[in-house]
């Protein structure tokens, strides 16, 4: 058990459709961070980091994300830390069962190389997300170092019913591909996700652009109070930060709204 967990919350600039251009710079940015990633528990990654967000995944998935897994096994055994992200997965291939499914899948991956996997349940179809991924269908709580850890990727966001404690859970992990165009509703729902359930949560947005959008970072870790605790300068940056157990829990014994919750659960 660790009171104290440190993050490394990577904001990034993820070069299109080129997974080794992306884990050459990652490799990069963690070797020239100046010692401030060292020590660190968990690292953060945005959505689909290795090619950027691509809504037709043909030709950029990886049949069962093994290429950034093989990456992720070895920085996380390197750094002695869990590493997460999401990818964009294909399986089933040459299956005679229906052929391939693609999946938005995050990934969380510990030292000792095993990873526990998270499909993006809420596909976004203002882009056309649903067309060709397949849905998550489980909701998915990694336990890390004596912290519960919910994983959630970008559009999951927008779903609090989806995310609503059970008292199962710290803190949050949103990995995200969130515009330019929607920045204020990140930063607002971030916000509001911590409050009402009484928990960290750690946001990591990219920058710079793709064939769709522009990205102005937004990355965070914010408190059970909906206070920022880190955050980024808008550019391609580590940002480290630590969530406090020990202050998590002091809080949620002196104001315990989770008793006074609706009880309810999601069917999916």
């Amino acid at each position: 058990m660790r009171a104290a967990m440190k993050i490394a919350l990577v904001q990034m600039n993820i070069v299109w459709g080129d997974p080794q251009a992306n884990f050459d710079r990652l490799d990069e940015l963690f070797d020239s961070s100046g010692g401030r990633i060292e020590g660190c528990d968990l690292v953060v990654l945005p959505e689909m980091f290795p090619t950027g967000y691509a809504v037709s995944p043909r030709g950029i998935a990886e049949r069962d994300g093994a290429r950034a897994l093989e990456w992720m096994r070895r920085t996380a055994r390197r750094m002695n830390a869990a590493v997460m992200g999401s990818v964009a997965v294909e399986e089933n291939f040459g299956s005679a069962g229906g052929g391939d499914k693609f999946y938005n899948r995050m990934y969380f991956v510990k030292p000792d190389g095993s990873a526990t996997a998270y499909d993006k349940r809420h596909l976004f179809s203002f882009a056309g997300e649903d067309r060709e991924y397949t849905a998550g269908t489980e909701r998915v709580v990694v336990e890390w170092r004596g912290w519960r850890i919910l994983l959630q990727v970008c559009y999951d966001l927008r779903f609090p019913v989806f995310t609503r404690s059970r008292g199962d859970y710290d803190m949050i992990v949103y990995s995200a591909n969130w515009p330019t165009a929607r920045r204020s509703v990140w930063d607002t729902l971030l916000r509001a996700r911590a409050i009402e359930n009484l928990c960290y949560v750690a946001g990591v947005n990219r920058v710079g652009d793709d064939p769709a959008a522009s990205y102005s970072g937004g990355t965070y870790l914010i408190d059970y109070k909906g206070a920022v605790v880190a955050k980024d300068d808008g550019c391609e940056q580590i940002v480290t930060a630590t969530a406090d157990m020990d202050a998590l829990r002091a809080f949620r014994r002196k104001f315990p709204a989770e008793a006074d919750a609706d009880d309810f659960r999601l069917t999916l």
